[in-house]
């Protein structure tokens, strides 16, 4: 059976069947960078584990250009299945943005597609699968777009986190819908801070009503819906840490993307003070601290000035609700590296929106009032594993929220459930800027973290029409129905 992305089909798609995501040639543009969707093998704690990619044929995994460049890319799809890739926080003409049946069919087996559109910013990006589970499999990458944040003499570092399960991702899924048991390396409930485990929480409570969280308001958030084997960085466990060697009293530019399907972080930067700059590509007025939180499909840009002398500085990044971490190694000059264990000493809290509230964009949208206002209710409950927005979970029937060009459009996201929620809106850039009543000029960003019972508001101006989705970018909770679309022309 198709997932529900794969089944996204409206009037406006079908006019995309002509098209698909192909752009007309151009006799004086540049050849395109070939990107190849692959299935590789990795190791992880000792074991082989075939997984999918998405790399160049030098065996480049994903992109780096620079801003006011175009996108010129050629994905061929070089796996036995049908797939496509969808193009993180860019804002390409609705038909490239990689969303089967809404922007296009998936790629088939042997297939490719071509894509070319302008490139309208810098920052740190990311590529990924959206055709049925293949995410969990590690099919993305990164895709970097240099700006003036890249300044001479500064070491660029990439650090991009995933969960990782021998298990795979259609059997999971179909563990997290059965009550009862669940298979191995699929376990609900599995985050210490759960007050039960969900399963039994879900039969006790059946499906939740309209504004009730199950557990009782005072509960604590649900976390960790799946019970990872492993948590890796740039494919690799701390048991086997990719090491970058850094100069001794030099300064680094750490890209760090969360490439998980389910699985929030704590970044932990040991004594090294970091300066954040950017989330999820778009400036912001620097922060600096030693830890920082990052949700599922998020980017934070920091900025190291490292000491001088030789030393090993561990880049770790510690599981929300759990003490599990993965990470990488800077290692300054020829300094020792000690083994670092795969577990923290103390476990990671939730993630809050403490950061958020306190994040000011670098340059926010200009004043104005909203023309248009949706509110999107996230509801759901463990029990079946049904996840929905406004309690209707996503189907090809449901009708796309209706805006139109040229308004400021604010969404008000108010979480109804016990789990936190990274919501992501394809397309556009939008900048958070309210919390729970209080407005305010937040971040400019793509994904933002709604956690159990708060209130988050964005905005966004109507500038790109198309058929876009919205979502839920924790990967079983957006294939079970926490997923809709808007379109205007």
């Amino acid at each position: 059976m198709l997932s529900r992305r794969a089944f996204l089909v409206s009037a406006a798609a079908a006019s995309a069947a002509t098209t698909s995501a192909r752009a007309q040639p151009n006799a004086d543009a540049a050849l395109p960078t070939v990107l190849r969707i692959e299935r590789r093998s990795i190791e992880v704690n000792g074991k082989p584990a075939s997984v999918l990619g998405v790399r160049q044929p030098d065996g480049t995994f994903g992109i780096r250009t620079e801003v006011g460049k175009r996108f010129r890319v050629r994905l061929e799809n070089r796996i036995e299945e049908p797939s496509l890739i969808h193009w993180h926080g860019l804002t390409p003409p609705w038909q490239q943005d990689g969303v089967p049946g809404a922007s296009g069919p998936p790629i088939p087996p042997g297939g490719s597609a071509d894509y070319d559109f302008p490139l309208r910013f810098g920052g740190t990006f990311w590529m990924h699968s959206h055709q049925g589970l293949q995410e969990q499999l590690l099919l993305a990458a990164p895709l970097i777009i240099r700006d003036q944040r890249d300044r001479p003499g500064q070491q660029e570092v990439i650090m991009m986190l995933a969960d990782f399960s021998f298990t795979p991702p259609d059997q999971i899924f179909a563990g997290l819908k059965k009550e009862g048991g669940m298979p191995p390396g699929a376990m609900t409930g599995s985050s210490p801070s759960a007050p039960a485990p969900a399963n039994v929480k879900g039969k006790a409570n059946g499906t939740m009503a309209p504004g009730m969280a199950m557990g009782g308001a005072a509960a604590k958030p649900d976390l960790n819906d799946v019970k990872y084997d492993a948590f890796l960085a740039n494919d690799r466990t701390l048991g086997d840490p990719e090491v970058v060697k850094v100069e001794p009293g030099g300064r680094v530019l750490l890209r760090l993307i969360n490439a998980s399907s389910m699985s929030a972080f704590h970044v932990d930067l040991g004594a090294l003070d970091g300066e954040l700059i950017a989330v999820d590509g778009f400036p912001v007025a620097p922060v600096v601290a030693r830890r920082f939180p990052i949700a599922v499909a998020q980017r934070l840009d920091i900025r190291l000035a490292l000491p001088r002398g030789a030393a090993a500085h561990p880049v770790l990044a510690v599981l929300e609700g759990d003490n599990k971490q993965t990470g990488i190694i800077l290692r300054a000059a020829d300094a020792p590296i000690a083994r670092i264990p795969d577990t923290a000493s103390t476990a990671s809290p939730a993630l809050t929106l403490d950061l958020e509230s306190r994040l000011r964009a670098a340059s926010p949208l200009k004043p104005r009032k909203a023309d248009r206002i949706h509110t999107l209710n996230l509801t759901g409950t463990m029990a079946g594993y049904r996840w929905s927005l406004n309690n209707v979970a996503w189907t090809k029937d449901v009708p796309p929220l209706a805006i139109a060009k040229g308004e400021r459009v604010e969404l008000i996201f108010i979480n109804q459930t016990p789990m936190s929620h990274p919501m992501h809106l394809h397309g556009h850039e939008f900048q958070v800027v309210e919390i729970d009543g209080k407005r305010f000029g937040g971040a400019v960003r793509d994904t933002v973290l709604v956690p159990p019972r708060r209130r988050v508001v964005v905005a966004f101006d109507a500038n790109n029409p198309g058929l876009w989705a919205i979502h839920c970018h924790l990967l079983y909770h957006l294939d079970a129905g926490m997923f809709t679309t808007l379109r205007y022309v």
